[in-house]
């Protein structure tokens, strides 16, 4: 049985938690998370959700709250945002490092300075290579759907990595959209109780994030490379198997939209990709073959998949849109598809653009820009900062 509602998007996520049911839930409120740990403060004071909410004095303190109570081998939730996930960023790599499966929900938001608090992706892109897995949705239903097979991911025993929920804010976090929800009995099918193989009790002690010497570090970074390698399996599927419950079919790892016969096929993340379709239909209205594929699980990242895709459809020239940058280096986003295609019998023209950096607009007309843009290069271009004021 399922009931569909026209509901804020932080609503859904918190729909979502509730029916994942966490034990302890930590907060600290940083725009524009803040409604989601606001609506699970309701619920578990109204007696919905059995689970210990603690308000936490910063989100540092947010985050070692969840990682001991992870610990103790229960279920854990807490959400943040730009600054706030970088006063966490220490704690995650303990996360990381302890193998505690924490689900985080990150509300996309860029960092300062100069302050502001419109989207973009540079606060989750801050940690990306600290062992965490790293997923990005596009629009509420999937936000909801995600959190189910993000748990189910990082508790598996094969992988016991945390796991982060990349939401653009304000675009999914407030936006009122409709949800479809599942009942309880479905959830919990699919998403059982928490049965971690290790945690910290009196009855049979044991040492996490003890004093490790070279002996044994690089052995434990290699446990984790490993583990996100299975991540990537599993969270393939169990996105399918969640499909066939929901019937709402997000991809695996990556979606494909209009790829079959894609010349120029646009890479993104994150909610910009309704856009990107939209401006990929009516380029597709005018006899022009654009495709976009949509990156979902970030980390670990799908490179094969991609690639296979790229390879598959001989697709000429990628298009990379990243609202991300390493400064000094260039696209987070496109250093890692290069680095998957980099030795391909096929070799398509990577193209570079930064776009919505720091909220900054991106229209369907845009697409249909850019596309030209690819269209007509010649040769590899410099990198394309898409709307630049200069």
């Amino acid at each position: 049985m399922s009931v569909t509602k026209v509901v804020e998007g932080s609503y859904a996520i918190a729909m979502a938690v509730k029916q994942c049911r966490p034990k302890v839930i930590s907060a600290y409120p940083i725009t524009p998370q803040t409604h989601i740990v606001e609506y699970l403060a309701k619920m578990v004071s109204d007696g919905e959700l059995d689970a210990k909410y603690v308000w936490a004095d910063s989100e540092f303190a947010a985050a070692s709250i969840v990682l001991g109570a992870s610990a103790v081998g229960v279920r854990s939730y807490t959400a943040s945002s730009s600054q706030g996930l970088l006063l966490m960023t220490e704690v995650l790599w303990n996360m990381a490092g302890m193998r505690l499966p924490v689900v985080v929900t990150a509300a996309n938001r860029a960092v300062s300075a100069p302050i502001t608090i419109e989207v973009d992706h540079q606060d989750t892109m801050s940690f990306r290579d600290c062992g965490i897995l790293q997923i990005y949705v596009e629009e509420s239903q999937e936000a909801y759907e995600t959190h189910f097979a993000a748990y189910k991911v990082a508790e598996n025993k094969e992988v016991l990595l945390p796991a982060v929920v990349c939401v653009d804010g304000w675009i999914l976090t407030h936006a009122y959209e409709p949800v479809t929800f599942y009942d309880q009995e479905i959830i919990d099918d699919f998403l059982p109780e928490y049965d971690p193989p290790f945690r910290l009790t009196p009855d049979n002690p044991i040492v996490l994030g003890s004093w490790a010497d070279e002996s044994v570090i690089m052995e434990s970074r290699y446990e984790m490379f490993e583990a996100q390698r299975k991540a990537e399996e599993l969270f393939e599927r169990y996105s399918s198997d969640l499909a066939e419950i929901t019937g709402n079919d997000f991809g695996g790892v990556l979606e494909e939209y209009r790829t079959e016969d894609a010349e120029i096929c646009f890479v993104a993340m994150g909610s910009i990709c309704g856009t990107i379709k939209r401006g990929v239909d009516k380029l597709r209205k005018n006899g022009k073959r654009a495709g976009l594929i949509r990156i979902r699980l970030y980390r670990p990242f799908p490179g094969n998949k991609l690639r296979e895709i790229v390879e598959k459809y001989e697709i000429e020239k990628v298009v990379v849109i990243d609202r991300s940058y390493s400064i000094g280096s260039g696209s987070c986003l496109s250093l890692d598809l290069k680095s998957s295609l980099y030795d391909m019998n096929h070799h398509p023209v990577v193209v570079t653009c930064f776009a919505g950096i720091g909220g900054k607009m991106i229209s369907a007309s845009d697409v249909e820009d850019l596309f030209n843009y690819a269209k007509n290069l010649k040769e590899r271009s410099k990198t394309y900062w898409l709307n630049l004021y200069k």
